[in-house]
């Protein structure tokens, strides 16, 4: 602002089950009688275990274990999940970075897919922090980071309980946040990847343009408000319009219909190709990049708010 892999006969490690303990209840909860909806205080608690894992840089355990869990969710639930590794230099340092994009499918029936996506990465400093002791911290990522994971992880619990009408696909970026202050290239290394190879022979997105990508960053603040993010506006408006129409259409107030600021985000690699995306961000988050941006800064309600709107355009696909 990143090949399918069985995992057959491997151990969780302790990161691992302590976030999937988050899941445990997956199973009564999805039983409930009526539609599924969903539940801001669910998502808040993927927000939190996250959180818990500690830093998720590329490379660290953290990372690692948030991405065995996201893998190990989905096929708990019955949903194919796809890990899309890839090597690349790193931006700053001499050495190789290893970074995972992945991929969860769900849904029937034919017509375009729709594509959700977040960053599941965080930054490796606080670099923005008013406190020098602090700068050089990792990034807790409680809103940046962890809040659009979490959305998507309860997404799939959801899409399990109640599959899709159309093909659905959840998307999870690494190495979005690995850039330095004015530096572009190092942002967004896994949407560029995906970006350029999403149509290989063989990937699991393959096929057919996608209806949209939306992709969630920054959507837990306490205090949202999200309107229509630069870069989709100009290059992709009929497709933002459309989202914050059905946005408007379920009395969703954090949604605003103006136009935002333009951010450099996972996003604009697809724009780029061609392929229409919306960014929802509120980007006016005193806590970006700093100490501060702890699950106390986020709420359930916001969370609510963001993934009531993608549940319904899942239920209910945009013609």
């Amino acid at each position: 602002m990143s090949s399918s892999d069985n995992g057959v006969g491997r151990r969780s490690p302790p990161a691992v089950t302590l976030l999937l303990a988050v899941a445990a209840s997956v199973m009564t909860w999805g039983g409930a009688a009526g539609a599924a909806e969903f539940d801001g205080a669910r998502a808040m608690a993927w927000l939190e275990r996250q959180c818990a894992l500690g830093p998720r840089i590329p490379g660290s355990p953290g990372h690692a274990a948030l991405e065995t869990a996201i893998i190990e969710h989905a096929r708990s639930l019955g949903l194919t999940a796809h890990r899309l590794p890839f090597e690349r230099p790193h931006p700053y340092a001499r050495e190789t970075l290893r970074l995972t994009n992945l991929v969860i499918l769900a849904g029937r029936g034919s017509g375009p897919r729709l594509w959700i996506g977040a960053h599941y990465d965080s930054r490796p400093t606080c670099d923005r922090d008013p406190d020098p002791a602090r700068a050089a911290q990792p990034l807790t990522g409680a809103n940046d980071g962890a809040s659009g994971t979490a959305v998507l992880l309860h997404l799939a619990e959801l899409m399990a309980a109640e599959p899709p009408p159309r093909p659905v696909a959840l998307i999870f970026f690494d190495g979005e946040d690995l850039g330095r202050a004015g530096d572009l290239d190092g942002y967004c290394l896994g949407s560029r990847r995906l970006a350029e190879h999403w149509n290989d022979f063989g990937a699991p997105l393959a096929g057919p343009p996608p209806r949209g990508l939306i992709l969630l960053d920054m959507i837990g603040d306490r205090d949202l408000a999200i309107p229509q993010e630069g870069y989709g506006l100009a290059l992709a408006g009929e497709w933002t319009r459309t989202v914050f129409a059905r946005a408007e259409a379920l009395g969703l107030s954090a949604f605003v219909p103006e136009p935002g600021p333009a951010v450099f985000d996972d996003h604009v690699p697809f724009l780029r190709r061609g392929l229409p995306a919306v960014d929802l961000i509120d980007f006016d988050y005193p806590a970006w990049h700093t100490a501060a941006d702890v699950p106390a800064a986020c709420s359930a309600a916001s969370l609510e708010q963001a993934g009531a709107l993608v549940w319904d355009l899942i239920r209910h696909p945009p013609d």
